[in-house]
């Protein structure tokens, strides 16, 4: 029988789950008040921003979801506590050197990205050894899955690169969020959904791919900032991914919320291209910017609503009770699709010039209140083990 004091450390998903939520909500404040001005950051802005996002928020939700699946994936035995548990002390410190070097030294943020690093590569590791060493029958999903995660070594390497190089940052966030959050996210989520959703589709093999190709050339193309061939293959990916997931015969609106907001962010994907491919004409022809709208509609659309789905399942589920979405809960998902408009309406306000920067600090609360609640929610959950 676990107890109180030591069940938060008695399995991955539990201590990397509450980091993730405590740093989005740390970083985004600081980040918005940077943006605001009400706080100095001391060095780059988007390098805060993208960094602390990908490697410090996602990439512990990923680490704590991961080590929890990866190894049933692949039939071997669980992680042992004191490989993880170093881990996410490691990730932790990381965490508050980047914070401290935020407000004070570059050498110090330098410093907690190594250490993340570092992190990094003893997770991708484990996950190698569990690969390799693993029983079951068919590993084409988990080959993906490591694959994405080596991508997420190489745009960790080359952001801290960055500071002695500076022209190669937008291809380390292109490389990281692209080929690592969002190849990551789509590895598990095609293996997934269809499985809980009992979809009896005849699985494609050739399907993740033709998507991994597409995303190798959509990331090549965003590096070099080649608009008119980064329209084609956003065209390209969204009506494959969309005839695919059409396939698939899901039925989102006879599920259950637990369920249907998994298809939700399956269909963000596909939708988040389109509307891509859109706005990156717009900008050719009405020579202006969306701010980054790509960027947030498939981060905050497809891998934040996966994110809080997934994450609602596995801390129920693996605290012994039914992974099930309840009133409250069910209105944090319906949340979720609020964050991604109000984020999009801001892009749309800066193309346009319409001076409605509010929008921004109203997307930006809206952020913060959604992992406030969330976290407020599971918190005795994944501390504790407590039933709701």
């Amino acid at each position: 029988m676990q107890t109180k004091e030591n069940y938060f450390l008695s399995q991955p998903h539990q201590p990397f789950f509450l980091l993730g939520i405590i740093n989005a909500i740390v970083m985004m404040l600081i980040f918005a008040l940077g943006y605001k001005g009400v706080l100095s950051l001391h060095g780059d802005s988007l390098t805060f921003h993208s960094y602390s996002l990908i490697f410090l928020v996602f990439t512990n939700f990923f680490t704590g979801f991961i080590f929890t699946t990866f190894p049933r994936f692949n039939q071997t035995q669980v992680i042992e506590k004191k490989y993880y548990t170093n881990i996410f002390y490691a990730n932790t410190l990381a965490s508050l050197l980047f914070l401290v070097g935020a407000f004070s030294s570059e050498l110090l943020t330098l410093g907690a990205m190594l250490l993340s690093l570092i992190a990094q590569i003893f997770i991708v590791l484990k996950l190698k050894n569990i690969y390799e060493t693993g029983m079951a029958p068919d590993k084409s999903d988990s080959f993906w899955i490591l694959n994405a995660n080596y991508f997420g070594l190489f745009g960790n390497a080359l952001f801290i690169l960055s500071f002695f190089v500076p022209a190669i940052l937008p291809i380390a966030i292109t490389i990281s969020f692209y080929m690592y959050l969002i190849f990551f996210a789509f590895s598990v989520g095609q293996r997934m959904i269809p499985f809980f959703s009992h979809s009896f589709a005849q699985k494609n093999e050739s399907f993740i791919k033709i998507i991994f190709i597409l995303f190798v050339l959509k990331s090549i193309f965003a590096s070099a900032d080649i608009k008119s061939v980064q329209i084609l293959v956003d065209l390209l990916l969204a009506g494959y991914m969309f005839l695919e997931f059409k396939r698939w015969d899901l039925h989102p609106f006879q599920s259950p919320p637990i369920l249907w907001i998994l298809h939700l962010a399956l269909f963000w994907l596909p939708v988040s291209f389109f509307l891509s491919a859109l706005s990156l004409g717009a900008e050719i022809f009405l020579d202006t910017s969306f701010y980054f709208l790509n960027i947030h509609l498939l981060a905050i659309g497809f891998l934040t609503t996966l994110l809080i789905g997934f994450g609602t399942r596995v801390t129920l589920g693996h605290s012994g009770q039914p992974p099930q979405a309840d009133t409250l809960a069910t209105k944090i998902f319906l949340s979720i699709q609020m964050v991604v408009l109000l984020r999009a309406l801001f892009s749309i306000n800066v193309a346009f010039g319409w001076g409605l920067n509010f929008l921004f600090d109203i997307s930006f609360t809206a952020w913060l209140l959604l992992f406030l609640v969330w976290g407020g929610r599971y918190f005795k959950v994944l501390v504790f083990g407590s039933k709701l």
